[in-house]
């Protein structure tokens, strides 16, 4: 006698749905197995192995239903007839018994059931098949959406994560798209939620019996974004290095990965398309660095990527009112005295500690100089013009040399230079040029003039290391006119 596996389905959730055959069935079965007493009316059920330690047995969704299904198939060969029970209907979304309905060593028997669908159509009052709506598992929402603009049934949205990765998958909504979140339909405590994407993810702590809906939405939905915080949860459950990082264990890469990008900038060639791709894959390096702070969050319970998707928005909105209100700014300097007046606005709103918070003291020495000058010149404390700051450099070169002729100790003459050096920072903004960019570019004009210097040495069969000053002057001369 071959294996035989009958499977019935509980409803959508009231036992008032459950259909008369199915109770016969369960009441008269002999073996019977349950996938999830995750269910309102999986009591009804006596005696049933239930698979919900299959869950936490596996990281993968996939892994899960494999394993279910494989224990059925013996199980059916050991008895020769079991008992599957599923919730809703067996035919939606039951993706353990598509795995069985592909195995050829038993036979199924589908029992029909009411499925969860049935009572969201009531609850929408709309015709599924006039509305032509596409309905969409929640965990695969990035890929079965692509291109779609709605109707759109979403299922599987049991978790606040899974609401996170469908609202990063739509990268040009503009946050006011209607949704309507459907949760415990046709249960005492139903909730049928009226709300916009924005706030799709903060509305309600949703479950296994938890689905939205999206009438329209005025652009396809991508999904790039969401394909890579899903990829960033995959790794963090499953790479044993990625698993015990920290904030502060990722600082090094965040640092690495900015440089890296920097880099990248500087190689772009307008003439040359190739060098795209390099700057492609450094934004996408530094960008995986947010991403994985941000995963490392999400798991704390604490903020999402979508919750940093939103500051930077609200922020951007709120200090380009010459875009979004009716603030007038013909001119780039009009927009940064507007950008600036709005952050000391902001400031003031929050209680601070120091008239330098929110100044990173972290930053690279050349930039924490330049913005903690800038924030003290908020406060009018700044030279007029740039022949002040000029002066001030040579001041604070005359006190250099002073401490250096007197011999005073290293600690001293180090005070001494960073003086000098923060006088060149402020001469620098004074004159309108970034000094780190400035600095940088004197670096790499050494460094290719000193290369050159090698190279006319190494031609002539000159040590470097055994020239004289004269000789150093006079190759580095040559260099200097060939560049």
């Amino acid at each position: 006698m071959t294996a035989h596996i009958k499977i019935v389905g509980l409803g959508p959730g009231s036992d008032d749905a459950i259909t008369t055959q199915t109770l016969r069935e369960i009441q008269n079965s002999t073996h019977r197995f349950i996938r999830t007493t995750r269910h309102p009316s999986a009591h009804l059920v006596n005696d049933a192995i239930s698979f919900d330690k299959e869950y936490e047995n596996h990281d993968k969704f996939e892994d899960v239903y494999q394993a279910i299904a494989d224990k059925l198939i013996a199980a059916a060969k050991q008895h020769q007839e079991i008992l599957y029970v599923v919730p809703g209907s067996p035919l939606v979304l039951e993706h353990t018994v598509q795995l069985l309905l592909q195995n050829k060593s038993v036979t199924t028997e589908i029992l029909p059931a009411m499925s969860f669908l049935d009572v969201v159509w009531s609850v929408l009052q709309i015709d599924p098949v006039d509305a032509g709506v596409r309905m969409i598992d929640g965990h695969r929402f990035t890929e079965l959406a692509a291109g779609l603009t709605g109707p759109l049934l979403v299922a599987q949205c049991h978790a606040n994560w899974v609401l996170s990765n469908i609202k990063l998958a739509h990268e040009s909504a503009n946050g006011d798209e209607p949704v309507v979140i459907l949760h415990h339909l046709g249960l005492d405590d139903q909730k049928i939620i009226h709300t916009t994407w924005q706030n799709l993810d903060r509305e309600i702590e949703p479950d296994h019996l938890t689905s939205i809906y999206i009438p329209k939405l005025a652009e396809p939905i991508a999904g790039e974004m969401a394909k890579l915080h899903s990829l960033a949860r995959t790794l963090r459950e499953q790479c044993p290095w990625d698993e015990k990082q920290t904030h502060d264990s990722l600082v090094r890469y965040l640092i690495e990965e900015t440089y890296e990008v920097v880099d990248a900038i500087g190689a772009l060639d307008p003439d040359d398309q190739a060098t795209d791709e390099k700057f492609i894959e450094e934004l996408g390096d530094l960008l995986y660095q947010v991403e994985f702070h941000a995963t490392i969050a999400e798991q704390q319970g604490r903020f999402s990527i979508a919750d940093v998707a939103r500051s930077i928005h609200d922020k951007l909105v709120r200090r380009h009112p010459h875009v979004f209100g009716d603030v007038y700014a013909e001119t780039a300097d009009a927009v940064v005295t507007n950008w600036d007046a709005i952050k000391q606005q902001e400031r003031g709103e929050v209680t601070e500690k120091s008239v330098f918070d929110g100044v990173a003291s972290s930053s690279p020495s050349l930039m924490y100089s330049t913005k903690l000058q800038k924030r003290a010149a908020e406060f009018g404390f700044d030279w007029p013009d740039s022949k002040g700051a000029s002066d001030k450099i040579a001041e604070e070169l005359g006190e250099l040399s002073k401490a250096v002729e007197s011999k005073q100790d290293a600690s001293e003459i180090a005070l001494e230079l960073g003086d000098v050096l923060f006088s060149v920072v402020n001469l620098s903004r004074h004159l309108g040029v970034d000094a780190e960019t400035a600095l940088r570019s004197a670096a790499d004009k050494f460094r290719s003039r000193f290369q050159n210097v090698v190279a006319l040495a190494e031609q002539r069969k000159l040590d470097l290391a055994k020239c004289s000053l004269t000789q150093l002057d006079e190759l580095w001369e040559i260099a200097k006119q060939n560049p």
